[in-house]
């Protein structure tokens, strides 16, 4: 490992180590401040294209969001592309996704499945919050510009690396309309 003459890069085996150094700082100085960072709560505004990390009901962070092809309305059923409403958990990290990270949200809860059942269909489900396609099928500026998830919650991959390290596993998400 060597330091680069005149900045505080960090080079090893001809690669940029310090993103990662950096990453790992802050996870470790996180732990021991968690509480004054680390989000209680997720609220979803559909209609405003925002979401809010909340601590104490103080909100900690207001993100940009964009939604399911067919953003307005509730899910129903699977293949409609729209992003579900309700009270759901954040219950599962997926370090190897097709997208800039991504977070599990627990959908369908048992009022999605009840209301899907009772019309005969399937409510869906792996619906996460992710950042960007890894492998993008459009210009950058789509992705910023658009409602263009299967029902997902994307945000900008600098967002989904707070939203990452400010959750933990079982943190409550409320999505409204």
């Amino acid at each position: 490992m060597r330091a680069a003459a005149g900045n505080q890069r960090i080079w090893h085996g001809g690669r940029l180590v310090l993103p990662l150094l950096l990453l790992f700082s802050v996870a470790a100085t996180a732990n021991a401040a968690e509480s004054d960072w680390m989000a209680d709560k997720v609220l979803v505004l559909k209609a405003q294209r925002k979401l809010f990390l909340i601590k104490d009901d103080r909100i900690l962070k207001a993100i940009d969001i964009r939604l399911g092809l067919v953003p307005e309305g509730e899910k129903e059923a699977e293949g409609d592309f729209r992003t579900p409403e309700g009270s759901y958990l954040l219950d599962r990290r997926n370090l190897d996704s097709d997208y800039f990270l991504s977070i599990h949200i627990s959908y369908p809860n048992s009022l999605d499945l009840s209301a899907a059942r009772g019309a005969g269909l399937s409510p869906g489900g792996n619906i996460m919050i992710h950042g960007r396609p890894n492998e993008l099928q459009h210009e950058r500026e789509y992705y910023s510009a658009w409602d263009w998830t299967d029902g997902c919650i994307s945000v900008a991959n600098t967002d989904m690396v707070d939203i990452w390290m400010m959750t933990g596993v079982d943190t409550p998400i409320e999505i409204l309309p």
